[in-house]
């Protein structure tokens, strides 16, 4: 929910902070005293156009924040794993709400702090603008998407949004509860669109393609014939080494052989006693002497001695001719030669290219453009549509269901704020299959048709109603959605909801608005006190005459709660514009009575 607002330096508002309530909170103040200022702000914060035209008089920059503090769950969802590519609400991460705003975060580098998400906009008078989110510079762009999450404003310039198709079809999966049909759908629909994109690859393909098949072809052909192995190069060039070096081996080895065992070559036995014989010879007359203790322990190291010899001269014996011979030498050259080309080609290593041959062969099958091959496919293909057409099916028999009952309840919503006669029909039509209707979201076209009054034409919403009209609606949409999935993570601000609006439908759509408020934070822009009355905070904007002798404004607009006696007086002052003992009266018998129990989620329309 929107934890606080602050703005400095916008039109008239020179400094204000506002923190509005869980609830429902009513903003209200006489026309013409900044309320717009709010609505500004949140646009501003939310990624909307910076107009330098906004900074305040004499002010360098204007400057919004907007603190959204979010529940554990929406903290723990970015973290939890739990994706579904098919949610309504962010296509990439299946989150919706605030958690759908914690992965966009994420996604921009910024993790909230203490489970709040800070969004903030400068504006300056040159006219360029800075978003930041959580302290670090972001695009615009991203604000809005993730303000976009947090926040639904409906106002006279914001109601064109829900006249978008795909905006419709989101409002109504959400009613519809068809998150399971949608994913099901949507896994269907990418098998199909994959396969429909390596088909036009194929189809697609010219020279060019079919020479890159051409030499695919002959590479893999020319690898496999060589049949290299992992490591068979180095262990030729280790081989190679020792017959390059066979004599200085050969006369290493004997030489080393002769000192330690003369035994193992073929020594003059005038060279003397080698050290094998040494050893022992040192071992017999130590172990002649027949007092123990030392010269004993020195013997047993002796002949351990001589038995790790003994392993070093049968290691050195196993070397003596095994170097190979000259043509074994033109041999390993040759085959490291056939291989070395080929690393140089698709190396470096070998490993390397037996990997490109692999993924060659696989290439490959995609570029074998055959007539047999294309057919194949399209077999496959037809599989894939047919399996993607049920699951179209079943997803487009939820969303009929569930525009049923969203249009009927919406009626009804509707004759209880003030709008008797207006209706709302959710119309669900199939597009025709000769057309092949399969889209990233369906087959369904989905519209919403409001008749303002009785007697007028359907037209699409948008195009058939005032803006106040249009915030009703938006209300009463919101009141069904709410009734039928539960709460929604959201802030809703209605702004002109209230306008054409009078007497007890006033009260009704107050009513209405509380009944949000219990499973959404509420903001609403309100002349009414009839509508104010619910709010379980209000905030008052007043312009005042500034005290400041360099203010160039002339005025600035302050923004106050107000609680007790005070709201009391602002209830007066909306009821009759007077604050005489009957309107103070009238007041707070108004305020009790909006104090009233209201109605559980998901009850009736107005009277309940």
């Amino acid at each position: 929910m929107l934890e606080e607002l602050d703005i400095r330096n916008l039109g008239p508002i020179r400094e204000a902070t506002i923190a509005p309530a869980a609830g429902m909170t009513a903003i209200t103040g006489e026309t013409g005293a900044g309320k717009s200022m709010l609505l500004s702000a949140i646009r501003l914060v939310s990624g909307g156009a910076a107009e330098s035209s906004r900074v305040s008089s004499g002010a360098d920059e204007a400057w919004a924040q907007a603190i959204f503090a979010l529940s554990d769950d929406a903290v723990a969802s970015e973290h939890s794993g739990d994706t579904n590519d098919a949610g309504s609400g962010d296509a990439d991460s299946g989150f919706t709400g605030a958690a759908a705003a914690v992965a966009k975060a994420h996604d921009a580098g910024v993790d909230p702090e203490d489970g709040e998400l800070f969004l903030s906009r400068t504006v300056r008078a040159s006219g360029r603008s800075r978003a930041v989110l959580g302290g670090k510079s972001v695009p615009r762009s991203v604000l809005g998407a993730i303000a976009g999450e947090l926040v639904t404003i409906h106002g006279q310039t914001d109601q064109l949004k829900i006249a978008a198709a795909a905006r419709q079809r989101e409002f109504l999966d959400r009613v519809a509860g068809d998150e399971a049909e949608l994913a099901a759908y949507r896994k269907a629909w990418d098998a199909l669109a994959a396969m429909d994109e390596r088909l036009e690859r194929l189809r697609s393909q010219e020279s060019s393609a079919r020479q890159q098949a051409d030499y695919l072809r002959e590479s893999i052909d020319r690898i496999n014939r060589t049949d290299p192995q992992p490591g068979e190069d180095e262990e030729l060039k280790a081989r190679r080494e020792r017959i390059e070096n066979a004599a200085d081996i050969a006369q290493g080895v004997g030489s080393a052989l002769g000192a330690l065992d003369a035994s193992q070559v073929d020594v003059d036995a005038a060279d003397g006693a080698s050290a094998v014989e040494l050893i022992n010879h040192a071992v017999t007359s130590l172990r002649a002497i027949r007092v123990g203790g030392t010269f004993a322990e020195q013997a047993d190291r002796l002949e351990s001695i001589n038995a790790d010899l003994g392993d070093v001269v049968f290691a050195l014996s196993q070397e003596l001719g095994d170097e190979g011979s000259v043509e074994d030498l033109d041999q390993i050259n040759g085959r490291i030669h056939e291989l070395g080309d080929l690393t140089r080609r698709w190396g470096p290593t070998l490993a390397d290219v037996l990997a490109w041959r692999d993924k060659a062969a696989f290439d490959l099958e995609d570029l074998d453009a055959s007539p047999e091959k294309v057919a194949e496919l399209e077999s496959e293909r037809q599989t894939l549509y047919d399996a993607a057409l049920a699951a179209a099916d079943v997803l487009s028999a939820a969303r009929v269901a569930a525009a049923a009952d969203l249009g009927a309840r919406v009626t009804e919503e509707l004759g209880s704020l003030a709008m008797l006669g207006a209706s709302l029909e959710v119309r669900v039509t199939p597009r025709d299959k000769a057309d092949d209707p399969l889209g990233p979201y369906g087959r369904d076209d989905i519209a919403f048709l409001f008749t303002p009054f009785e007697g007028s034409p359907q037209l699409p919403m948008g195009k058939s109603a005032s803006g106040g009209e249009l915030s009703r609606l938006m209300l009463a949409l919101e009141l069904v959605a709410a009734d039928t999935r539960g709460g929604a993570d959201q802030t809703f601000i209605f702004d002109e909801v209230d306008a054409g609006v009078g007497g007890k439908a006033a009260v009704e759509l107050g009513k209405r608005l509380a009944r949000l408020a219990r499973s959404a934070q509420v903001i609403v822009v309100t002349h009414l006190a009839q509508v104010a009355s619910w709010a379980d905070a209000q905030f008052v904007v007043t312009k005042e005459p500034s005290d400041a002798d360099d203010d160039d404004l002339g005025v600035v607009t302050t923004i106050a709660e107000v609680n007790g006696e005070t709201r009391v007086h602002e209830i007066a002052r909306m009821l009759s514009g007077s604050e005489s003992e009957a309107s103070l009266d009238h007041a707070r018998e108004l305020l009790s009575d909006s104090r009233l129990t209201l109605p559980l989620a998901g009850a009736g329309a107005a009277g309940d």
